[in-house]
């Protein structure tokens, strides 16, 4: 069995024979691949080639399940569970559904509007753009399969603890009056065929491949640079262990920036092999999947200050723990 699953991991996942194909494809033009130059070259087209690959097939997989979970049908789901169990049920459901923040937030909006408690849709929303499935396999290919688990898990955590405290804490008269006051339009799904739900599937492919593909190639390039030319000792000093404030000073950086998860795993990639702690490494991936700028921006039209506040705090705080649990406990996952 460990044999069939590194064959799983190495070949089909992570594709370790298209970068010795590359590899033989630049040297045979004269490329030196052990060079700054021919090894950033080496890592760019690899990385985005594997990327894409997997990107297209996976979100293909994931749209045809999300077909089946249209926001009427999301909500009915929703609205079945009380307590605890609907805001598991709601971080579950973030995994099948969209691969940013930006395109989470209409969907926490519908929800909140069609009367589901606050603490659920806010599961919902922090799940959504950290988690999915396509990162457990992605994450998979290139980190392996133990902490592409952990990653999820903890996101799915991070998701249902976050919900269940702005729950207890009654927050609904900080959402904004006119999403309380829309009136939610319960309309039937009508039922797909499976031609539809192919095509539909296909539309998503082409979709978000390009609303992603730029962000992969700003991910990838920024991680050759990491990989290739900055030396492994600034990366050890900033984001290794003897720094006691890498994990926040991760979380922080990763803020300001805008991409999924596809377009955040190569630098952290890059990041890992340069001797960044693993905990301060997945804070990093998180904070910019779930807390970036445009995001916060287009929440703050549908929560008031203060709850948005709690929102950032609950998220940070979560981010921040989990980064130097990681780092205390590396040695389980690498």
């Amino acid at each position: 069995m460990p044999v069939v699953w590194d064959f799983i991991q190495n070949q089909l996942l992570g594709m370790k024979w298209l970068n010795e194909l590359i590899g033989m494809g630049l040297s045979a033009l004269g490329l030196d691949i052990t060079g700054k130059i021919g090894g950033s070259v080496q890592f760019f087209l690899y990385d985005v080639i594997k990327i894409t690959v997997l990107l297209c097939f996976l979100i293909f997989f994931i749209s045809y399940i999300q077909s089946y979970f249209p926001p009427e049908r999301s909500k009915k789901i929703l609205g079945r569970f009380h307590g605890i169990w609907a805001n598991i049920i709601a971080a579950l459901l973030g995994t099948v559904t969209p691969f940013c923040s930006c395109s989470s937030i209409p969907l926490f909006i519908g929800f909140t509007s069609a009367g589901l408690p606050l603490g659920v849709t806010f599961s919902f929303l922090i799940s959504s753009p950290m988690v999915d499935l396509g990162s457990l396999l992605l994450l998979s290919s290139i980190f392996g399969w133990k902490i592409a688990v952990a990653y999820v898990a903890v996101g799915l955590m991070i998701a249902v603890a976050g919900g269940t405290l702005i729950e207890k804490l009654h927050m609904e008269e900080y959402v904004e009056s006119f999403i309380k006051s829309a009136s939610a339009v319960d309309v039937e799904s009508p039922a797909l065929s499976q031609k539809e739900r192919l095509a539909y599937a296909k539309d998503q492919v082409l979709n978000t491949f390009k609303k992603v593909f730029p962000y992969i190639l700003v991910g990838v390039g920024i991680g050759a640079v990491i990989h290739n030319w900055i030396p492994e000792h600034w990366i050890e000093a900033v984001l290794g262990s003897n720094n006691p404030f890498g994990v926040i000073l991760a979380t922080i950086i990763g803020v300001p920036m805008y991409a999924d998860i596809f377009g955040t795993i190569p630098v952290a990639e890059a990041l890992l092999f340069k001797g960044a702690q693993l905990g301060t490494i997945l804070s990093f991936m998180m904070a910019v999947t779930t807390l970036s700028l445009p995001s916060m921006i287009m929440l703050r039209k549908a929560v008031k200050p203060k709850l948005l506040a709690l929102f950032i705090g609950i998220c940070t705080a979560g981010i921040i723990l989990v980064g130097y649990l990681f780092n205390v406990f590396h040695y389980l996952f690498i």
